[in-house]
């Protein structure tokens, strides 16, 4: 289990690169990666002042993702501007998002989880507990798997899950659905695109739910968190066909 794979750049570094290179391929995602690139931007300096796990340096950190936000989504914006105007109030977001206490709307839950996943991360970089066997939530936080990642390991691959808010990963299963526990093969359908090859939509019949899968076994220069960001078009695919995602991305997607 890992929370973040270690080559000399910090992990937004490595997601901002992959973020610009994906603009040029994935051009019906071109103005949510523009947004999530600054987005990421923002995430990078706050992973970087990450020094205790209290959550009450975030807020401060508000008005930078509120401006971003006003630019790229301003119904977003005008939401918190009417409902997150206090400290007090953003503070109880980042509270309810972080310790799972009650339910957001998706709209707050859009800043919470853009301001925490860079604390979370970096708090889960310094040693998360070991996974259970079967863990479908993760071990660090608790919060549910974004995706699946499929990483190279003899002639195949082994299955993690990548947490949606800390991005720590352990392993899991294959043929096994995270949600519900499903391990009737029939019943876990899988749909792979033409393109992008690596990407691809892992379903359950029997909770309807489904996730993305990442599979660095076809394609290792793929950045997972980024690059199931910018596969849109597989999200809407998923949904017309009945199912709903576990949990949203850092996007509210």
């Amino acid at each position: 289990m890992s929370a973040v794979v270690s080559t000399g750049k910090s992990p937004y570094a490595r997601r901002i690169e992959r973020a610009r290179v994906l603009l040029r391929e994935q051009t019906a995602a071109a103005e949510l990666l523009l947004f999530y690139i600054e987005i990421a931007g923002l995430q990078q300096t706050i992973y970087a002042e990450v020094e205790t796990a209290e959550l009450d340096p975030l807020v401060r950190r508000f008005p930078d993702l509120l401006a971003l936000t006003d630019r790229f989504a301003p119904q977003l914006a005008a939401f918190a501007w009417e409902r997150l105007s206090s400290g007090e109030s953003r503070l109880d977001a980042l509270r309810a998002r972080w310790e799972s206490s009650m339910e957001l709307d998706p709209r707050a839950s859009f800043f919470a989880h853009a301001l925490l996943a860079p604390f979370a991360l970096k708090l889960a970089s310094r040693g998360a507990p070991a996974a259970a066997a079967i863990q479908p939530s993760c071990p660090f936080c608790g919060s549910k798997p974004g995706m699946a990642v499929l990483r190279p390991e003899g002639e195949g691959g082994r299955r993690f899950l990548l947490c949606s808010l800390c991005s720590t990963e352990w392993l899991f299963r294959r043929i096994l659905c995270p949600n519900c526990g499903e391990e009737d093969r029939s019943k876990l359908p899988a749909f792979v695109p033409e393109s992008p090859a690596h990407v691809r939509i892992e379903a359950c019949d029997s909770c309807g739910t489904y996730l993305k899968a990442i599979d660095l076994t076809k394609y290792g220069l793929a950045e997972p968190v980024v690059d199931e960001l910018a596969t849109v078009t597989l999200n809407i695919w998923a949904e017309e066909h009945g199912y709903v995602k576990i949990a949203p991305n850092v996007m509210g997607m």
